[in-house]
């Protein structure tokens, strides 16, 4: 077999011709453009191409795809990929050791969804850090006025329209303030700032929305008591085909919230979760679990029934209920089934009737 190993680079990209059979190889360095990697490829005639997950590893998949040629995405946060103890690493040491794990098939491969799912994806992201920038407009604007001997109400009333004119009130042009009132002008801009953030994160979620209610997916987890739009397309988006999951037990791996084991000998000892995969959608379930508490009767009873009561297992219980909530999105869109468990509750009392 012959393996075509990319290591992809911003403006290079260094390429590896490897035989399976007899580990010959030799190296080539193109540009990391469309056109140069394409004639490197149709030039090398590769039975695999093998590449790193990165930035711009979407348009190489498609480009790898359209040539009809077996392609492998590899995740190198993977154990295996790690350099331990080597005194020279370099674009080609990175290439062969690509080709070199891919010949042994020893590689954690990562799933390369099509163009319009990834520009979902990215969407989605690009929200997430519109509201980070937002929020730390909103802190800057607290500590600002805190310095000045000015409080402002807390949550979210200082934030209203009302609460928002009576900062303007405060705020004037740099022009117009003099050196003791700088902190003005300083709001002023602040101000300016939260507008434009607020407006394109409105824009942005009206497009999220719009894509949401044209999804069969999406709708389909809407039916969950207590999941929002926002969690339910992270999910949708992440599993891309979730017949790719065989079992529940691949499912939470994937996202990282299973438990790091730790077994030598005699000892066997659990530790935190692995936080693999997609840290967004690992952070919108605890918080969906947190809120579903309130208006999903299975969230509550499967909470209380790992907590069993105990302050101290209060987030072992939250994380749980996110990750059997996760599980059965995934069933869901497995499926193609609404939401249809009901709590033990309402099941024990269904029967004794």
């Amino acid at each position: 077999m012959r393996i075509l190993a990319l290591d992809l680079g911003k403006y290079k990209t260094v390429a590896c011709d490897y035989e399976a059979e007899t580990g010959r190889h030799r190296f080539e360095t193109v540009l990391t453009t469309p056109k140069a990697l394409h004639d490197l490829i149709s030039d090398r005639e590769p039975d695999r191409v093998v590449i790193e997950i990165c930035s711009i590893a979407g348009w190489v998949s498609d480009l790898v795809r359209t040539l009809g040629i077996e392609l492998q995405v590899a995740n190198p946060t993977d154990e295996r990929w790690h350099w331990r103890k080597v005194k020279m690493k370099n674009d080609r040491s990175d290439a062969l050791k690509l080709a070199q794990l891919s010949a042994m098939n020893q590689l954690r491969l990562v799933h390369v969804p099509q163009s319009e799912i990834r520009q979902w994806r990215a969407l989605i992201t690009y929200r997430q850090h519109l509201v980070q920038r937002r929020t730390k407009i909103k802190n800057h604007i607290r500590d600002l006025l805190l310095r000045e001997g000015q409080l402002l109400p807390r949550y979210r009333s200082a934030w209203t329209q009302e609460g928002i004119a009576n900062l303007e009130a405060m705020s004037k042009p740099f022009s117009e303030v003099s050196l003791a009132e700088l902190w003005r002008g300083e709001l002023g801009v602040e101000l300016a700032q939260y507008k434009a953030v607020q407006a394109q994160l409105q824009e942005v979620v009206a497009k999220l929305d719009e894509l949401g209610a044209a999804n069969h997916g999406v709708q389909l987890l809407r039916t969950i008591s207590g999941v929002g739009p926002r969690l339910a397309e992270a999910v949708v988006t992440m599993f891309d085909d979730p017949r790719r999951f065989r079992r529940a037990g691949q499912v939470s791996s994937y996202i990282g919230m299973v438990p790091k084991q730790f077994d030598s000998g005699e000892t066997e000892r659990s530790g935190r979760i692995t936080r693999h995969g997609n840290r967004l959608v690992r952070s919108l379930l605890v918080e969906v679990a947190w809120c579903a508490l309130r208006h999903n009767p299975w969230a509550r009873e499967t909470y209380q029934r790992i907590s069993g009561g105990k302050k101290s297992r209060k987030k072992i219980a939250i994380v749980a209920v996110g990750r059997k909530l996760l599980v059965r999105c995934w069933a869901m869109l497995r499926d193609e089934t609404p939401w249809q468990c009901e709590s033990q509750n309402a099941v024990a009392t269904a029967r004794a009737a």
